[in-house]
């Protein structure tokens, strides 16, 4: 598969839509003295290229009721069961996070619940009924201190491969 690059003028629209993912289009193009159609065109090839992985709102968890925060590290019985055990996590709402991990654990995972009972019971209701989990260990967060975008910066000049999920990423 062939390489391709990002460009000085890709590295400027993301930063622009990082820091302001409403932003107008045509106010990004007068920035990179561009026509509107050329950054309509741009993020659409940034879209097609898997560089931008769709928009979305981000929500206050607590605002919205979901007042416990937790993260697990998840021990398989038998690696072979990876893939299994991560279709079982997809189908519960409150994992909104699943990471393949290197060292102790197998896999990590982020998840909501209203409230720590609430939390006691998704552990002993659904997670533990998960078959190919051999234990846990959980974090519980007291607040998120912050939360950004990876940084956009002299990504023009990388040798990343577009194509190679493997790629510097």
């Amino acid at each position: 598969m062939g390489q391709k690059q990002l460009d000085k003028l890709d590295e400027k629209i993301l930063k622009l839509i990082a820091e302001n993912a409403r932003i107008p289009f045509l106010e990004v193009a007068r920035e990179c003295n561009v026509s509107g159609a050329a950054i309509h065109q741009r993020i659409q090839r940034l879209n097609d290229l898997g560089v931008i992985k769709g928009t979305e709102y981000v929500f206050d968890a607590c605002k919205i009721g979901y007042n416990t925060c937790a993260y697990m590290g998840i021990f398989l019985r038998d690696a072979n069961d990876f893939q299994d055990v991560v279709n079982e996590l997809y189908k519960i709402p409150e994992v909104v996070e699943c990471h393949y991990t290197t060292g102790e654990y197998a896999m990590f995972v982020k998840i909501y619940a209203k409230n720590n009972r609430e939390f006691l019971s998704l552990i002993h209701e659904k997670l533990q009924a998960i078959k190919g989990i051999s234990s846990t260990e959980t974090i519980i967060s007291l607040n998120e201190a912050f939360k950004r975008q990876i940084p956009i910066s002299d990504i023009a000049s990388d040798d990343t491969d577009l194509d190679d999920p493997d790629s510097k990423d």
